[in-house]
């Protein structure tokens, strides 16, 4: 009975398609320990179902709270950005602009677990200690008080999908990551970076997007229409759009907003949802990347990998390669 139910099961789940087509490359593979904190680029890591790792660098597992337990990120504080982190065997470590490096062994927090939250969502956590507290306060606050670090304890996911994201019938619980807003994985394609830049007067990255992975090669905005996609032989699939918020007119070098609203002027000038009932729940945000859920078993991205997404049937034979 068992096996029935397993494979009756198995035969339920969606399957990735058998052929793919090239669609580019990856160009840039980017991690964020500490949510709303600066980024540590990689040129390998591992994809996980938490998200991309690499020994004790994991994406979005460590977050700044208030002493009331609410998540902070740069949308209060845009100088969050300016502290950049890095991590050397079990030891983070961060930096920034006129203070002292501070270092935290996330080996030895084994201390109590609580529950703090993301958008309302219970989420545990663990205490990264006075020092580390003292110092974030010190930087972003001015006070010696009023922030603390947290790390997540566990190695999978707990969060159910936000209420706002079960508008998108593909992203599953499983793909909510640690600490992220919506899930595991967010792409951004340089062509379409390179569009909005058009209609720009100064210039954005991709940096601003705070996107895992950076694709060249595709042309702008062809990204939206892609459903499984593969980064070397990882396995992901397009589960919801990225909406856009306040935190991308944050200079993630300066840690200053634009006080023009840009990007997110601009993109709200074009690139919003039309689909009524997304719309209901996604107001006036506009969209740029997509978010990715893994639905492989976990493997190595790299630098430079080609990535693919599942062609259809439709689709011309010269186009098609196996998998």
């Amino acid at each position: 009975m068992f096996f029935i139910w397993w494979w009756w099961t198995r035969r339920q789940r969606p399957q990735p398609p058998s052929k793919w087509r090239k669609v580019g490359e990856l160009s840039d593979l980017i991690t964020f320990p500490v949510k709303s904190l600066g980024p540590i680029r990689m040129t390998a890591m591992e994809c996980t179902v938490l998200g991309l790792r690499s020994g004790w660098l994991r994406d979005r597992t460590l977050m700044v709270i208030d002493l009331d337990g609410h998540f902070v990120t740069a949308r209060q504080i845009p100088k969050m950005v300016q502290v950049s982190p890095s991590i050397k065997d079990s030891v983070l470590t961060l930096r920034a602009p006129g203070m002292m490096s501070m270092s935290v062994e996330l080996a030895q927090l084994g201390g109590k677990t609580f529950r703090t939250a993301v958008w309302g969502q219970p989420v545990l956590a663990c205490d990264c200690g006075e020092e580390v507290a003292r110092w974030l306060s010190r930087f972003l606050l001015q006070e010696d008080t009023g922030l603390r670090l947290v790390y997540y304890p566990l190695d999978r996911p707990t969060r159910e999908v936000r209420t706002k994201n079960k508008v998108y019938p593909l992203t599953e619980s499983t793909d909510t990551g640690a600490y992220p807003d919506a899930t595991s994985y967010c792409l951004i394609n340089e062509a379409s970076i390179t569009d909005l830049n058009s209609r720009l007067d100064e210039p954005v990255t991709p940096q601003q997007f705070r996107p895992n992975f950076v694709v060249k090669g595709a042309t702008a905005y062809e990204e939206d229409k892609w459903d499984w996609v593969k980064i070397g032989n990882v396995i992901l699939r397009n589960i919801q759009p990225c909406t856009r918020c306040i935190f991308t007119t944050v200079d993630p070098e300066t840690g200053t907003k634009n006080p023009k609203v840009e990007p997110l002027k601009t993109l709200k000038s074009y690139r919003q949802i039309d689909d009524p009932e997304i719309r209901r729940v996604s107001g006036d945000s506009p969209v740029m990347g997509i978010h990715l859920g893994l639905r492989g078993s976990n493997g190595t991205v790299r630098l430079g990998d080609p990535v693919y997404v599942g062609i259809t049937e439709e689709e011309e034979p010269s186009l098609i390669s196996p998998s």
